[in-house]
This record gives structure tokens, C-alpha cells and sequence, in this order.
């Protein structure tokens, strides 16, 4: 086998060198091309490649199974054979595995599971980067400066079991983060996007938004801490519920440690969350934000297992119409809770709003507050899921009907379970980039909420 040995290749042959009485090997073979801009010019650009390999031994002994789990970079044939011992040593000076399941059956394989993985490439900004410079002329004509950057990647995921499976994945997935700021630094706006091709980002509208809010901010007015009306934007929704699919684990509810744990014994599935009509899905083949349909698991943890790689995934309701529906689980903790099998899927979308946007859900709004974005989200009690975080890069008011300035940041205190029964209006859902997770999670879609009493715990001097 040479060095440059196409994928499957490497699959096949850390499977025929396995010894141990299962074995499970993932190539994840990843390309990234990026751009990045400060004060309306270009800065710096990259490509690059790159290529893990990981390998999970499974070994069977009087006690129960083993596993053994070992990931590394760059992996050429020489290393191919230390990596697989490495994984096999692993697993048999381990205990057995709790999450221990028959490895998933095979038979199935990716009709492209030999072609060489997808790539790729500086051309993918061909018609972003020339948008992108006019978007750069139209902020210094207006008195702005554009900061961000924008990455796109793609990675191909072989997966190979001893069962026979043979299966891949192709995952494009791109982000851009622009800020525009005042000459002086003194005020800041953001906008982000999600894309999978940069074919559906248009600079020159983002900067168009993001002056309109440097407009809001030539008037300024000082709010205290309290309680107060506020449209959260789908960004600010993406991430404290991306957080709360995190924290949804089966297992951890069953033992009374979560949110989700019903006083008593037992989970809350079932229990009323939202009195809006709210879905919160994910769906693997969800247009526009498609992720693996099949289980992908590098490691083992709360709602992971990586007995159950090659498990395929279906569309899964986790709250269907503001009642819960699923947590998630693997075969392993499902056997423990008796609930559905329901392993985590790499997108998050939620449905059951109106058709109104968020500019119509402003003009409905008497007196409160548009937030932009949240930042810095910590836990603070995981027996509520009460969440801490800053405001940043624009907090509005809004009276009337209209923003009539920028407010000052604040701390907020609050939990995305008790945000949902407290939701008053919820907006059109749309596509939209996390500003806190849109390093780890890219694939939402979300609508505007309105919150009658958003708890701004104390006053944050951020930007």
C-alpha cells in the first residue's frame, strides 16, 4: 500500500490487520479553503488537507466486551499497522465497555464507497470574493469597516466494520461571520451565515443590514438589569437550543440529573414543554442542511457509542407541537431508560411559528428589546438547564413599532426549557449560523421568538 492510498483502501487494510474480534476503522478526509478581511481588505487565504484515521477494537472476554479507541492524523502506511495494535492494546488492558453492543449488522454498502473523496478549493468563493470587494467599497463610501472571515469545508467520511459495512458520507460546510465597525471602534454589528457552497451568501445585503444597525446605534440609552419583552433572533435560538439538545441525554434524565428528569423517577417525555405549537426535529436528509444519515460516533460518551457506527438515522421528532418526544439515546442507554432508540443527528430545526418575519415581529412590538447575537453561554444548574451568557455586538429598543437606538449589554440568566413555556410568538423559521456553537454546529434552522420577560440578570460593559 503506498502513501497515497485512496481512502477505502486504508479502510480494508486496518480491517484485514485487525486481530481483535470486532473492529470498526472511520477515514475522515477533510479540505478547507478560507478567507479573511479586516478594514475592507483581504488579509489572508489557505487551503488545506488533511486525513484521520480512526480505529475501534472490540475484544470479547469472560467479563464482557472491550473496546479500544485510537484517532490519529496524517496516517501513511507505515503507520497503519502501529495504529491498529495501538487500538487493540487499548482494548484489552480496558475493562469491559458498558455501552457494549453487538456491532451493527452489515451487508450495505455506499454504491461510491471507492471513488475518491470530494474536495474543496479557493474556487469555491469564485463569485463570493468579487461580491465581497464591492461589499468593501460600499462600507468605506459609508463611513464602515468590515471584519470577518469566511471558511468552507468538506470532509469525507469512510466508515468499514467487521461486520461488512462499508459506507461514506460527504459533508460540505461553510460560515461566514462579517462585523461592521465605526471608524472609532465605539460600535460593532454582526452578522453571520451558514452555507454549504457560498452560492447563497450575498455580501453586499449583509452589509446593507449591518448598516441599518450601525444607524440604530447613533443614539444611545442606558437601560438597567430587570426583566424585559425581547425578540430573540433565530442566531440567539440556535444556540441556547443546540444547548439544550446537548443536555437531552436519556440516561442522564432517567437518573434524575437533567432537566428532563420528571420528579419522582422516570423522564419528562410526554410533558408539556411550549404551549406554542413548537417542533424541534432533526432530519439527516433535511434539504439545505443534510448531515450523515448514519451513526458516525469517534468516541464513546452520554449520547454517543461507538458500538453503534453504521446505525442509520431517521427523521426525529424531539418536540413535536411543545411536547416531548425523544431524548436522545443509544441502543445501550435505550435498554436502560426503555425508550426508543434515538441517537443525536447533526442538525437542528425548529417548526410551528408564523409566516412573520423578524423586521414584522419588531413593528408588532409595543416596547422590549432585539437582541443580535448571545455569546460566552455557561451552565450554571444542569437540574434546570438555567443557562448564563452576555448580549453582544447590538442590543435595540424598540418602541412603538421601531428601534429607536442601541441599548447597553447585559448578563442573562435563563434556561431554553422554560424560554419555550414562556414564548409568546414565535416567527418564520429560516436557516441561520449559531454565533457561540458555529464552530462545533452549523446545520439549524430557527425562527424569532418572542419573550415576554427575558431575564437580563445585570449589566455587561461587552460590545
Amino acid at each position: 500500500m503506498s502513501r497515497t492510498s485512496k481512502p477505502y483502501e486504508i479502510v480494508e487494510r486496518a480491517l484485514e490487520l485487525s486481530t481483535a474480534d470486532g473492529c470498526v476503522v472511520i477515514a475522515d478526509e477533510q479540505s478547507t479553503a478560507n478567507l479573511r478581511w479586516a478594514g475592507n481588505a483581504l488579509t489572508t487565504n489557505g487551503v488545506t488537507r488533511g486525513r484521520t484515521l480512526t480505529v475501534v477494537a472490540t475484544v470479547d472476554g469472560k467479563e464482557g466486551t472491550a473496546s479500544g479507541v485510537v484517532s490519529r492524523s496524517a496516517v501513511t502506511a507505515a503507520d497503519l499497522e502501529p495504529l491498529v495494535r495501538a487500538a487493540e492494546h487499548a482494548a484489552r488492558g480496558a475493562g469491559p465497555a458498558e455501552d457494549a453492543q453487538p456491532l451493527v449488522a452489515g451487508g450495505k454498502e455506499s454504491a461510491d464507497f471507492r471513488d475518491a473523496p470530494l474536495e474543496t478549493s479557493s474556487a469555491v468563493f469564485d463569485d463570493f470574493a468579487p461580491a465581497l470587494g464591492e461589499a468593501f467599497a460600499a462600507a468605506g463610501a459609508g463611513g464602515r469597516e468590515l471584519y470577518g472571515f469566511a471558511n468552507h469545508e468538506h470532509t469525507t467520511s469512510y466508515l468499514g466494520t467487521s461486520t461488512g459495512l462499508r459506507l461514506r458520507h460527504d459533508q460540505p460546510s461553510g460560515t461566514l461571520e462579517l462585523n461592521a465597525k465605526s471608524p472609532d471602534r465605539t460600535k460593532s454589528a454582526w452578522a453571520g451565515r451558514a452555507t454549504r457552497d457560498f452560492k447563497d451568501v450575498d455580501p453586499a445585503a449583509l452589509d446593507a443590514e449591518l448598516a441599518k444597525r450601525l444607524g440604530w446605534a447613533q443614539r444611545r440609552i442606558d437601560l438597567p438589569a430587570g426583566r424585559y419583552e425581547t425578540l430573540l433572533p433565530p442566531t440567539a435560538v440556535a444556540d441556547l437550543l443546540i444547548y439544550q439538545l446537548w443536555s437531552a441525554s436519556a440516561r442522564d434524565a432517567a437518573e434524575g440529573r437533567t432537566v428532563f428528569s420528571r420528579p419522582g423517577g422516570g423522564t419528562r417525555v410526554g410533558d408539556r414543554l411550549a404551549e406554542l405549537p413548537l417542533t424541534l426535529r432533526s432530519d439527516p436528509n433535511e434539504p439545505g442542511l443534510q448531515s450523515a444519515p448514519f451513526v458516525l460516533a469517534h468516541a464513546s460518551g452520554g449520547d454517543s457509542s461507538v458500538f453503534d457506527n453504521g446505525l442509520p438515522l431517521a427523521a426525529t421528532d424531539w418536540m413535536r407541537a411543545g411536547e416531548l418526544a425523544h431524548l436522545t439515546s443509544t441502543r445501550h442507554s435505550a435498554s436502560l431508560t426503555g425508550l426508543p432508540v434515538a441517537p443525536a443527528i447533526d442538525n437542528l430545526i425548529l417548526d410551528g411559528g408564523t409566516d412573520r418575519s423578524l423586521e414584522e415581529m419588531v413593528a408588532g412590538t409595543e416596547r422590549g428589546l432585539l437582541l443580535t447575537c448571545l455569546w460566552y453561554i455557561r451552565e450554571v444548574d444542569p437540574a434546570t438547564l438555567l443557562l448564563t451568557g452576555l448580549t453582544r455586538d447590538g442590543v435595540y429598543r424598540v418602541e412603538n413599532g421601531e428601534v429607536v437606538g442601541e441599548v447597553n449589554n447585559f448578563r442573562f440568566n435563563e434556561s431554553p426549557v422554560d424560554l419555550l413555556s414562556r414564548a409568546s410568538e414565535a416567527g418564520r423559521t429560516e436557516k441561520t449560523l449559531p454565533r457561540e456553537w458555529g464552530d462545533w454546529f452549523t446545520r439549524a434552522a430557527m425562527p424569532a421568538l418572542r419573550i415576554p420577560d427575558f431575564n437580563m440578570s445585570s449589566v455587561s460593559q461587552g460590545v
